[in-house]
């Protein structure tokens, strides 16, 4: 007879299922070399049943990683028989198709085993700052991406497979900080496979089978409850990606469908593949999508196999948003990340306590800094970006936020042991969020320098960036106005933000991150609230005028209500 747990107990085993897969993401912190993982978090660590559905994922897992290894991970499993796989094997791969969508996001995948029985398995994927290849987003296939590592074995048995390793040495620019890293995810899924048997043996369980199938029919039950209370119909959205200079705009297009509890999306009509590297795989268009309807539904719920079985999605193979191989992918977050406000656009009417308006971090925006320090020695960084959050109905979007991904941004202090550059300025910019009933959060600017003296690298120092917003800014909800653009400048003139920029000594960069859109009627925005922006220095005396309508009397630092009242209903 099947086991079924107690909803106290399955509470008890389910926290703790989420606890281990955190204290496997908190190995990571302590053995990571690079920055990207240790400060900024770009991983994602998971567990799967021995059928390959997700049970638990870290809690502060990327929703493009962990969606898409949702899919990833499971196809992967079972494209071999449980005989396959024995004790002490690890397999990796970084086939952009498989799983997260490009190839600097390497998997590894490992069987558990409890007392000699196959029962879960544990993969983690880390953004590695380095894949060889050439580091820009005007590359027009996979192949000058970097390394492609297919799914095989790092170890068999137990044995490292060394020709794997030393594949990865020449093919990279940092071997030690990329096989560091790669340990790191070695030693994340041993503190899983650890922590698992010792889960079942404190408890006397044989597997985890039975709690799997409960963890994931409640979750099912859940969410599903949550998608009936919204009226059945089809829904649309729409959104603009920029590309390079000549290339036209990339639209965009969702059809949402809700009938009973059910979640369909179609995004036919979507613009056709690109020939550079914005193009999206099936499995992160899945993960983005998924990550909207899950704010939306159900956000309290810890992820697993269960949230998602009432989302169905489909994409015409060969668009941008399902690109066939070997399509460039190397930015695919500067399309992808777009879905999610898509998805929340097409909702917004019947969910709008729901959803916020465009956000400045969508996308995120990924710097890669690589070059040889003064000694000849070879050094490679990245920082990923945050924008200005967009506004929700009730709340003023945060500052500085990467969304719809998360991650953190790296610590000056990080960032310039890591490399010979220097970060002269990193400030918020005021007026640059959205006006609107409540605002969208402010945009940044940081500025980094070369230096010309006895620290300078050897020239050149190259720089790729990923990113977007230069053109088309986030948009406003219900009335609310646009955050700022982007800007990127490389000694005062305007950068190109697809191709490889090489700098040198005395070289100084400015990028600006964008705000976020703003929510409802500017000049609904309570006066006191415009008053306060002004004191702390997120709005500007003229922009609290000019974008509220609001006097500010400077001798009093009070509003004038009379000449605030004035000018709005003027309009």
């Amino acid at each position: 007879m099947k086991k079924r747990f107690d909803p106290i107990t399955l509470e008890i085993l389910w926290r703790r299922l989420i606890s281990i897969v955190d204290e496997a993401d908190g190995s990571v912190a302590r053995t990571a070399f690079s920055s990207l993982l240790r400060d900024a978090h770009d991983y994602t660590c998971m567990f799967t049943d021995r059928q390959g559905r997700e049970l638990a994922q870290g809690t502060f897992a990327t929703p493009g990683q962990s969606g898409a290894m949702a899919l990833g991970v499971k196809r992967l499993i079972n494209q071999h028989p449980p005989s396959f796989y024995q004790p002490g094997d690890v397999f990796i791969t970084n086939d952009p198709w498989a799983l997260a969508g490009h190839l600097n996001d390497i998997c590894v995948i490992s069987p558990i085993f409890y007392n000699d029985r196959l029962t879960a398995f544990t993969a983690c994927v880390f953004h590695h700052s380095d894949i060889g290849g050439r580091v820009a987003s005007d590359n027009h296939d996979v192949f000058e991406e970097g390394l492609f590592i297919p799914f095989v074995k790092l170890y068999d048995r137990g044995v490292l497979n060394d020709s794997v390793v030393e594949m990865i040495r020449w093919n990279v620019r940092t071997p030690q900080e990329v096989l560091g890293d790669i340990r790191s995810q070695v030693a994340a899924n041993h503190v899983c496979s650890e922590k698992i048997c010792e889960m079942l043996k404190d408890n006397k369980l044989d597997g985890l089978d039975e709690l799997s199938d409960q963890i994931i029919d409640v979750t099912e039950k859940t969410i599903r409850a949550e998608i009936e209370k919204i009226p059945d119909g089809v829904y649309y959205g729409e959104g603009i990606v920029e590309q390079m200079k000549g290339k036209g705009d990339i639209i965009l297009k969702a059809k949402v469908e809700k009938k009973g509890s059910e979640i369909n999306v179609d995004l036919d009509g979507t613009s056709p593949q690109v020939d550079w590297g914005g193009n999206v795989v099936y499995n992160f268009t899945y993960a983005y999508v998924f990550m909207a309807i899950k704010s939306m539904f159900a956000p309290d719920i810890p992820n697993n196999e269960g949230c998602a079985r009432p989302l169905k999605l489909s994409a015409p193979e060969g668009c941008v948003l399902n690109c066939r191989f070997p399509a460039a992918v190397a930015a695919r977050m500067g399309v992808g990340h777009f879905l999610t406000e898509v998805i929340y656009k097409a909702m917004s009417h019947v969910l709008p306590d729901k959803v916020i308006a465009g956000s400045g971090g969508t996308p995120a925006a990924m710097n890669v800094f690589y070059g040889k320090r003064r000694n000849g020695k070879n050094w490679h960084s990245v920082i990923i970006r945050g924008g200005g959050m967009g506004a929700s109905r009730k709340k003023d979007g945060n500052y500085v936020y990467i969304f719809p991904a998360n991650g953190a941004n790296t610590p000056v202090e990080i960032f310039e042991s890591d490399t010979p550059l220097i970060v002269e300025k990193r400030e918020l910019l005021p007026d640059s969020g959205g006006p609107g009933r409540t605002k969208g959060g402010l945009g940044k600017r940081e500025v980094f320098f070369v230096p010309d003296d006895e620290y300078a690298p050897i020239p050149p120092v190259h720089l790729g960036i990923q990113a977007g917003r230069y053109i088309h800014p986030p948009d406003g909800l219900f009335g609310g106005r646009p955050g700022a653009r982007a800007q990127f400048l490389v000694n005062g003139v305007p950068g190109n933000s697809y191709g490889l920029t090489q700098l040198k000594p005395g070289d100084r960069v400015v990028i600006d991150a964008p705000g976020g859109g703003g929510y409802g009627d500017p000049f609904e925005r309570d006066p006191e609230a415009v008053l306060r922006d002004v004191r702390e220095g997120y709005v500007t005396i003229d922009g609290a005028k000019r974008d509220y309508g609001v006097v500010i009397d400077m001798e009093k630092w009070a509003v004038n209500y009379e000449e605030t009242e004035r000018i709005r209903k003027k309009g």
